[in-house]
């Protein structure tokens, strides 16, 4: 039997057309950050350019629209599968001729000259996998041998791949979709208690013995501490958004993004948007974030099944959360994380897996049940 969908029964449009905004918004973004990059390095510019567009835009929405006609339930029967391979994907950046590293941290792996981020992929992996086994063991998830035990060696297992690396941003989105599934598919409170618990412990060893980490915290707890070192990003970041003042300098004018904010079309490039467009353009960002976690609750209370509820949970929490730590990483309330901004910032793989995601949440929508 084909798992491609083949009644007519449409997806939702009111997803469809935010994630639209969102997509078409950020590659308008995305093209007047890396007009920094095109002042200092073309090559550098048409290279992200060509990745954002070709790969992240082109064939990513190729990729959701094939995604929003396979059959949800087909990734459950893989689940598995898809799980393992991401793991194995992502440890590609560690094999010596294949792997790329950047400041300090190897996230990527190049083939005929394209790099890919496996830690997009194992994302998605991990939603699929936790998602069905939720969905397989609902009655026994009270027990700890099917509930929280599973709980743990997944993101342990996931931890372990994505700290060596090291990518802590990834691998904080996990854990929130994570114990948001597990809360949605009626966990006690008492084990969403203990999960957090050791969650929060594991955090507060994790900052105490890896340097980089406890000086984002240090950064994060006095951020004047070490103005032209570990705080600078953070404050330029601040005087990027506050230049903006209400109505922003306009698209194309930020002045920071040319030689002061580190990663203009990185996780820098909310502030860059904040220059531009201004408090209003910030609220309407946010806003269109805000309005996207809610359609996306309100399909998953209304999906024809716990799988399909659990698999678009696990998608609108990485999405969203991944937004919202780096606008408040940008905004100085919160640690920073090197998360990239959904749908926005420089990864032609992050949006390619972006895109895909929602191409199952809207596949998941054409059989949700009317209210």
């Amino acid at each position: 039997m084909s798992p491609f969908h083949k009644n007519k029964i449409k997806v939702d449009r009111v997803l469809l057309t935010l994630t639209s905004i969102l997509v078409i918004g950020g590659i308008f973004i995305f093209i007047s950050a890396a007009m920094g990059l095109l002042a200092r390095e073309k090559a550098v510019f048409f290279q992200v350019l060509g990745s954002q567009l070709g790969f992240g835009l082109v064939l990513g929405s190729v990729a959701a629209w094939v995604a929003s006609r396979v059959h949800y339930k087909f990734w459950r029967k893989y689940a598995f599968y898809i799980f393992l391979v991401s793991i194995l994907l992502t440890l590609l950046p560690f094999v010596p001729g294949i792997g790329l590293s950047h400041a300090g941290a190897s996230r990527w792996f190049v083939i005929a000259g394209i790099s890919f981020q496996p830690a997009e992929i194992l994302k998605l992996g991990f939603v699929i996998y936790f998602a069905t086994w939720l969905s397989g063991v609902n009655r026994s998830i009270h027990s700890y041998q099917y509930g929280i035990v599973p709980l743990f060696i997944l993101l342990g297992v996931t931890g372990a791949v994505l700290l060596s690396q090291p990518d802590t941003g990834t691998f904080l989105s996990i854990v929130f979709a994570a114990l948001a599934m597990f809360i949605a598919a009626g966990a006690k409170w008492r084990d969403i208690l203990i999960t957090s618990l050791v969650l929060m412990i594991c955090a507060g060893g994790l900052v105490a013995t890896r340097p980089y980490l406890l000086e984002r915290f240090t950064t994060f707890v006095n951020p004047s501490a070490d103005p032209w070192g570990s705080s600078y990003q953070v404050r330029q970041s601040l005087i990027a958004i506050g230049s903006g003042g209400v109505w922003g300098r306009g698209f194309g004018q930020s002045v920071q993004k040319f030689q002061y904010l580190p990663e203009p079309v990185g996780d820098s490039i909310f502030a860059v948007f904040g220059e531009e467009w201004g408090f209003v353009g910030v609220l309407t960002l946010i806003g269109l974030f805000v309005a996207f976690s809610l359609r996306g609750l309100l399909l998953a209370r209304r999906s024809p099944d716990i799988f399909g509820g659990l698999l678009i949970i696990g998608i609108v929490i990485l999405i969203v959360v991944g937004a919202f730590v780096n606008i408040a990483s940008m905004l100085g309330i919160f640690p920073l994380s090197g998360q990239p901004l959904p749908f926005v910032s420089h990864g032609g793989s992050a949006l390619f897996v972006s895109l895909v995601s929602v191409g199952i949440i809207l596949n998941v929508s054409r059989y949700a049940k009317q209210s």
